[in-house]
């Protein structure tokens, strides 16, 4: 752990996170604060370590910056919102905290993941400790419920997934991931597995509780039915007759045979699969996003035959996916005119770079949990082999560009925090799988 100690923020001489970045080579920028969803493999890695004591703290101070005021100014946070990140500054020789609900944010963005990462978090440090004393706190049940109430509350759709705008999770910059992208979906199943876990089942978290289970089982088939995507499938769609009318129909969201993308037909391997990366009204994102994919495996939200696809996938479209370092982010990338349109001529996200197809090693623990979850054992070796052939030499990197991931990113920082945290993390799970049930659930 000596490699994240040197990020290690301290708060009235007690740790309370890390930061970003440490690249003394490079502006500051708003690397030197702590991000909810940077701070997780770090936190998980704290808690395999049995150094509980940061995440506790971690845990409590973000709390305590939760949003609860009643949303009266359109350009404030609603009751509910985590922070995307916090900062420790001084005055007058006192220390306070200053959060950032996306005010400072590329395109002033809200973060709606920190507070699933936060609830996913605080399980893993219940089941890593034993405590129950710290969820089951008031504040701490409040906290959940307020969460809670922000994500299951009535909008305007019909479906169960959650709704939110371009740049709001860790692709923080427009993708054309708005609507229902995969990764918070995701995130959403698992911060209600863990919610049913962690609210006491009392008479005040009653009808939470009865909406939480509701949730989970129209999400769970939601997600299953219509986001997974094999040649079986693919067929299906392909053969899809469009505008379709009434409420036992095949083609549910409209979809057009003409939108299944060129690449996708000879991509897809007879034995792969994957969840796609978005659904809605009349449009399927049928490209590749790693984390959700990742993440579905790891939580049980993809079946046993999904989560082998799955890794079937990544191990037959290897180079495309995995390349020179683990792993892309999404594929393939924006190129051409749909790069202008879909991200506005976003220069950091020029095609195979950044968000845009490129390769960030933070995705490795990820990777490493899934193989371990469908006991792909050699996949595992083989990434981390992968990583090490220069990811410290590289002075930890945060991202790397190319088709391949050959090259590091152009405004790649070194010493990320996230990169070394999820290097120790994908060594640990290695030495010691079972610490993945930090973060998975048993199968409904």
């Amino acid at each position: 752990m000596g490699k994240i100690g040197k990020s290690i923020i301290y708060y009235q001489g007690q740790p309370v996170g890390t930061f970003a970045a440490n690249d003394p080579n490079m502006d500051a920028l708003n690397y030197d604060q702590c991000f909810i969803r940077d701070f997780v493999p770090s936190a998980l890695a704290f808690l395999m370590k049995g150094q509980s004591e940061i995440v506790r703290n971690f845990l409590k101070i973000t709390l305590a910056l939760q949003s609860h005021e009643p949303q009266m100014d359109a350009f404030k946070p609603g009751p509910g919102l985590m922070p995307a990140s916090f900062k420790i500054e001084s005055k007058d020789g006192k220390e306070y905290l200053t959060a950032d609900f996306g005010e400072h944010a590329i395109a002033r963005v809200p973060p709606v993941d920190s507070c699933l990462w936060w609830i996913i978090l605080l399980r893993a440090y219940t089941k890593a400790t034993g405590d129950l004393s710290l969820s089951h706190q008031t504040e701490f049940q409040e906290g959940i419920k307020l969460i809670l109430d922000m994500c299951l509350a009535h909008r305007f759709a019909m479906y169960p997934t959650m709704l939110v705008p371009d740049g709001a999770f860790t692709i923080d910059r427009r993708m054309g991931v708005y609507e229902h992208p995969l990764e918070i979906q995701v995130l959403f199943y698992a911060a209600l597995r863990a919610a049913r876990e962690l609210l006491l089942p009392n008479n005040d978290n009653c009808t939470c509780l009865e909406d939480v289970n509701q949730r989970l089982g129209t999400l769970t088939y939601h997600l299953r039915e219509y986001y997974w995507i094999d040649l079986k499938r693919l067929n299906e769609i392909y053969r899809f007759e469009g505008d379709e009318f009434g409420a036992e129909v095949a083609n549910r969201f409209n979809i057009y045979a003409e939108s299944i993308p060129g690449w996708l037909m000879e991509w897809l391997p007879g034995k792969g699969g994957y969840l796609a990366g978005n659904l809605g009204p009349g449009r399927m994102d049928f490209r590749f996003f790693a984390l959700g994919n990742l993440m579905a495996i790891i939580t049980s939200l993809a079946s046993e035959q999904e989560s082998q696809m799955m890794i079937n996938l990544i191990e037959q479209r290897w180079r495309d996916l995995i390349g020179e370092m683990p792993m892309k982010i999404c594929f393939p990338a924006l190129e051409g005119m749909e790069w202008k349109i879909i991200t506005g001529c976003d220069r950091k996200n020029l095609p195979w770079s950044y968000h845009n197809g490129g390769n960030w090693p933070m995705l490795l623990w990820f990777l490493v949990g899934a193989a371990l979850k469908t006991n792909r054992i050699e996949v595992v070796y083989r990434a981390i082999d992968i990583a090490e052939t220069h990811i410290s030499e590289d002075k930890w990197a945060e991202y790397y560009d190319g088709k391949n991931g050959r090259l590091i990113g152009r405004q790649a920082r070194k010493y990320q925090t996230w990169t070394i945290a999820s290097y120790l993390m994908a060594k640990e799970l290695m030495s010691n799988p079972d610490r993945l049930e930090l973060l998975t659930f048993e199968r409904e």
